[in-house]
């Protein structure tokens, strides 16, 4: 069993304030960051882990991924949950949000009490944080569904959203809403009553529809460009918004499949480094060879690294250490930018839906800008 250092040492740490040149992260024995100090101003305590060439930054927060490491969220039950998470703190996501698919309104009920109990338990060692539920669908919009299955599209309803609150209890911090259907921008204004955080996205609609949404609630965008209406000069859409809109922060899944280097550049440079969030939309082949792989009830082919149902993507097998990585090859931002795009802002959009955490969750990345490992909750991931 490895065990838990009484203090991280490193070269440098990437903090939200800007880089700390050599940090000394004191630890609890719970895992939580006791105090932050530097080795130049006290000596490193007996069991300290010493990382003198290496830079520290925040473990990623993942706000939209439905599975890993060859099993679904929507399973629900503790082996494929913690398949997930210690698949995703392999490659430096120490918290997410489970995120759903369009099922029929049983399974998804049955799927969000299940990943409740994950949520409140405390996640074994080497295992990411469950902090909480994304429900992307039902309430989607028809002609931009993508692989949703349309037969369990809904329309947006106050009702059957609460239904689905109370069956996850409280634990939903993310839904992802078309705001151009009927009942939208009710919803929209209901489920940020209740300090759920609404996403727009599957969704065909026009620029005043956007603007409602955000008027109405709305604080972000679901993988943007994917899944959008076409931008046009007359006809901006929602995707014009979302680029537009100085406030709402934007999802992007930096794959090289879904976007181009292209779309990421327009994309980073629109929203900035404070608005811009990278996701992974990662399904269950996330880590796995090519093949057949649930998402949600789906069966989903997974070749060259593509996953399809029906002709259609269906999520990816992106994970955040290489959407890390790619963020920085395609726009050529530095590595304290590319972090923040996978932890600090993610969490911003969160705001008061998600718990402040105190956790040891770091990520190591060597002279080389290349990451070497995750620490979650104090200690090293092992594989």
């Amino acid at each position: 069993m490895t065990r838990m250092p009484t203090a991280l040492a490193a070269k440098t740490l990437i903090a939200d304030s800007g880089v700390v040149d050599r940090p000394l992260v004191l630890l609890d024995r719970d895992g939580s960051v006791a105090r932050m100090s530097t080795s130049l101003e006290e000596a490193a305590p007996h069991g300290t882990l010493h990382l003198p060439q290496s830079t520290l930054c925040p473990g990623f927060l993942d706000v939209h991924v439905h599975g890993a490491g060859g099993r679904d969220v929507m399973e629900g039950t503790p082996e494929a949950i913690g398949t997930v998470s210690r698949m995703l703190a392999l490659h430096g996501t120490t918290r997410y949000l489970a995120t759903t698919v369009t099922a029929s309104v049983e399974h998804t009920l049955r799927a969000l009490s299940r990943i409740a109990d994950a949520v409140e338990q405390s996640p074994a060692a080497g295992e990411a944080d469950v902090v909480g539920i994304h429900l992307e669908g039902p309430f989607l919009s028809h002609a931009k569904r993508g692989v949703h299955e349309p037969e369990f599209l809904q329309r947006p309803s106050v009702s059957l959203f609460d239904q689905f609150f109370e069956a996850a209890r409280g634990h939903i911090c993310l839904v992802t809403i078309a705001p151009e259907e009927p009942g939208a921008l009710e919803l929209i204004g209901h489920a940020t009553a209740r300090g759920v955080r609404v996403s727009l996205g599957h969704s065909d609609a026009l620029a005043q529809q956007a603007r409602a949404g955000i008027a109405a609630g709305a604080r972000s965008a679901t993988h943007t460009f994917n899944a959008m209406r076409n931008l046009t000069q007359r006809e901006p859409g929602l995707l014009g918004v979302v680029l537009d809109s100085d406030d709402l922060f934007a999802e992007l899944i930096c794959d090289g499949v879904h976007t181009t280097p292209e779309a990421v550049r327009l994309w980073l440079r629109m929203k900035g480094h404070d608005r811009a969030m990278l996701v992974t939309d990662g399904m269950a082949a996330t880590g796995m060879p090519d093949g057949d792989y649930l998402l949600g009830s789906m069966l989903a082919q997974v070749k060259d690294g593509v996953a399809m149902h029906n002709g259609v993507l269906a999520g990816s097998v992106l994970t955040m250490d290489r959407a890390v990585a790619n963020v920085q090859s395609f726009t050529q931002c530095s590595l304290a930018v590319a972090v923040r795009l996978a932890s600090t802002n993610p969490a911003a959009m969160l705001g008061s839906a998600l718990q402040a955490s105190t956790a040891a969750d770091f990520n190591i990345y060597n002279e080389h800008g290349q990451r070497t490992g995750t620490i979650v909750r104090g200690k090293p991931v092992t594989h």
